[in-house]
């Protein structure tokens, strides 16, 4: 059954994540797009005028004038998302703040503290995890259908060249940025723990080999999950001349899955002992006949909106899983520095 309303939506951060987040909002019959804001008034007005908003330079302002504003939309580079999400929740209003939930775990964790002590909802956008291969993967894990792992890999072979950094002097930075870890593999990080469960340990190599910026552009790393297996990380944006690919893949005693592609849409590989060959072909064609699905990026704002509904209602994808992906972020970063295994 459909709300009689809808819940309230602001954006701040007009850049190019945030045309997914208002196109998602258009498209639920749940939410509306009620404000937008950012600090660049050239940007702030194409986008005003594009999508037939108010716009306003200033969160502080957007929030003061238009106070029906249920929910704030963090779109910005990286390293702002602690003070635009402190100001958010101080005004008790929920947040969806874009991936990575911040740069450090103190910003992380500030960040769900403020949200927890206005009684606000906090949600992250991972919206990989909805993609139909990885909900059937996930679904695999669960029933334990490839019983015991050996181990699992994530490999993200990508190219944001040059010119891509050069666009914006934040990109590439250690204060509002990270690297190809922080940017572009948090992704397969994410679905690492969400699809195999914590991780114990890292021993990692990061380095910055083509780009000219701060953070690494290519790392390695070999992980051991709290379970007893291995794991494997490639992340790099340093692929010659375009992506060429995102994987996870899984091997265990009675089954392997390798999800790819250039995005990790596809079922590149199964073979599961408990499936016959018309199981595994029927599971494989309903894929691929559809291997987007609905958006991510629609179906956490679409949960958030029926969170705000429903006060019993909590985030699918939350502050604590955000900070989990950090987390393992950061644990890779000291392993390299220190050039030595490091527990998470």
């Amino acid at each position: 059954m459909i709300s009689e309303r809808k819940v309230k939506f602001a954006i701040v951060g007009c850049g190019h994540i945030a045309k997914k987040h208002i196109e998602s909002i258009q498209n639920s019959e749940i939410a509306e797009l009620a404000a937008i804001c950012d600090t660049n008034p050239e940007r702030l007005k194409e986008f005003s005028e594009q999508y037939n908003v108010e716009g306003f330079s200033s969160i502080e302002e957007m929030l003061q004038q238009r106070k029906e504003i249920e929910v704030v939309n963090i779109c910005t580079p990286s390293g702002l998302h602690k003070p635009l999400a402190m100001i958010a929740a101080n005004y008790k209003k929920h947040i969806v703040v874009e991936k990575p939930i911040a740069l450090t775990m103190e910003d992380a964790e500030a960040i769900i503290a403020v949200c927890k002590e206005n009684n606000v909802k906090l949600s992250v956008v991972h919206p990989n995890r909805f993609r139909p291969a990885m909900q059937m993967l996930k679904n695999t894990m669960a029933n334990k259908l490839l019983g015991k792992i050996s181990h699992v890999n994530a490999t993200v072979r990508w190219n944001r060249n040059q010119a891509y950094y050069d666009q914006a002097a934040w990109r590439g930075t250690k204060q509002f940025d990270g690297g190809v870890l922080m940017n572009q593999a948090i992704h397969n990080l994410d679905l690492m723990i969400w699809l195999f469960g914590p991780i114990k340990e890292v021993q990692s190599y990061t380095a910055t080999r083509l780009r000219q910026i701060e953070s690494e552009d290519v790392a390695v790393s070999v992980v051991k999950f709290e379970e007893g297996f291995l794991g494997v990380i490639e992340a790099a944006v340093t692929i010659y001349p375009k992506n060429l690919e995102e994987s996870i893949s899984v091997f265990g005693e009675k089954g392997s899955v390798i999800i790819g592609g250039p995005t990790a849409n596809w079922v590149k590989h199964i073979q599961i002992e408990a499936y016959n060959q018309e199981e595994t072909d029927s599971l494989v064609n309903g894929i691929h006949n559809d291997p987007y699905g609905i958006s991510g990026h629609s179906i956490i704002i679409n949960d958030m909106a029926h969170c705000v509904i429903n006060p019993n209602r909590y985030p699918v994808v939350s502050g604590e899983n955000g900070k989990e992906a950090l987390k393992l972020v950061l644990a890779v970063y000291e392993s390299s520095e220190l050039n030595r295994p490091v527990t998470l």
